[in-house]
C-alpha cells in the first residue's frame, strides 16, 4: 500500500514530531507508553521523519511519552467518574488517545483545522463514537455543537503554545463561559522555553515559535479568568532511568526546581452552573 503523503508546514507540521517521538517510544520493549497505533502511522506516512527530527530520540521520545500519559491519566480520572461522558480534544493533530482510554462508552469529539482532520479521516480507522468538527479552535462556534449540560472534559495538548497571550486569555475565557462545571487539560510551555522558541536557532530551531509561555504571573492571570474555579498543575508519570525516573519527579517537588521541566500540564475547573450564572 502506497504511503500516504501528509502536505502540512508550520505549526500543523508539529503534529508529525509529536506522533514520531510516541511511535519511537512505543516501539520499546520497556516503553512507558503503549501506542501501537502511533507506530502503525508513522510506518504508513510519506515523510522524512528520522531526518527532519533525528535519529537519536530516547529522551525525547520518554518526555514526550509521559506528557501525553499524564493526559490519558486526566481522561480516564474523567471517565472513572463519568463513564458515558464527552472529551473534546482541541488541536488533536494525529493522537490516538481515543484508543488508548476507550471505555465503550465515551463520546469523542475532535476540534482541528480541515486539512488536519482530513488527514486523520484517511489514516485512523471510523468510530461510532467519534466524530469531528473541521474549524479553527479559535472559532467559538464550534462551542454550539455542544451540550453544556452533560459531563464534559476539555483537552488541549501542544497546541495553547502556538497562539498569542490575548488569544489564550480569550479562548480560556470563552470556554469557562461557555460550559459551566466542565474541566479543562492543557499543557503550556515555560517562559523561558518560549523564548528559545522565539529566538530561533540552536538546539529549538526545529520548533515553530511558541508565543505563549507560562510562569508564576501568569498562573495567576489564568486562576483570575472569570467562571475559572482552580488551575493546578498536575504532575508528569514516573518513568524511566535516573532522569525520569528519579530526577523529575522530584524536582516536581521541590519549587525552586519545577522550572527544570519546560512543559507543564494543567487542570482546570470551571464554575457550576449556578456560580457562572451569578
Amino acid at each position: 500500500m502506497a504511503k500516504i503523503d501528509p502536505g502540512l508546514t508550520g505549526v500543523p507540521e508539529t503534529l508529525l514530531w509529536t506522533l514520531f517521538h510516541r511511535a519511537s517510544e512505543a516501539r520499546r520493549p520497556d516503553a512507558v507508553l503503549a501506542d501501537p497505533l502511533a507506530i502503525q502511522l508513522v510506518d504508513g506516512i510519506d515523510y522524512p521523519f528520522t531526518e527532519r527530527f533525528g535519529g537519536d530520540v530516547g529522551l525525547r521520545a520518554q518526555w514526550q511519552a509521559l506528557r501525553t500519559r499524564r493526559f490519558d491519566d486526566e481522561v480516564r480520572r474523567f471517565l472513572a467518574v463519568h463513564p458515558t461522558g464527552t472529551v473534546v480534544a482541541l488541536g488533536e493533530g494525529l493522537e490516538t488517545q481515543f484508543w488508548r482510554v476507550d471505555n465503550r462508552q465515551v463520546r469523542w469529539i475532535g476540534v482541528d483545522l480541515a486539512p488536519v482532520e482530513e488527514l486523520r479521516a484517511k489514516l485512523l480507522p471510523a468510530e461510532p463514537r467519534v466524530r469531528t468538527i473541521a474549524t479553527s479552535v479559535l472559532d467559538p462556534a464550534w462551542l454550539d455543537e455542544l451540550d453544556p449540560a452533560g459531563p464534559l472534559l476539555v483537552t488541549a495538548q501542544g497546541l495553547l503554545m502556538y497562539l498569542p497571550l490575548d488569544a489564550v486569555h480569550e479562548l480560556l475565557t470563552t470556554i469557562a463561559g461557555r460550559l459551566p462545571g466542565a474541566t479543562m487539560v492543557f499543557d503550556a510551555v515555560l517562559k523561558w522555553f518560549s523564548a528559545q522558541t522565539r529566538k530561533g536557532g540552536g538546539r529549538w530551531s526545529i520548533a515553530p515559535p511558541m508565543p505563549w509561555g507560562i510562569d508564576a504571573a501568569e498562573l495567576a492571570v489564568l486562576r483570575a479568568i472569570p467562571h475559572i474555579e482552580s488551575v493546578r498543575r498536575v504532575p508528569l508519570p514516573r518513568g524511566r532511568g535516573p532522569l525520569f525516573g528519579l530526577a523529575m519527579p522530584l524536582a516536581s517537588r521541590i519549587p525552586l526546581l519545577r522550572t527544570a521541566n519546560p512543559i507543564w500540564v494543567l487542570r482546570a475547573r470551571f464554575e457550576p452552573a449556578a456560580l457562572s450564572r451569578s
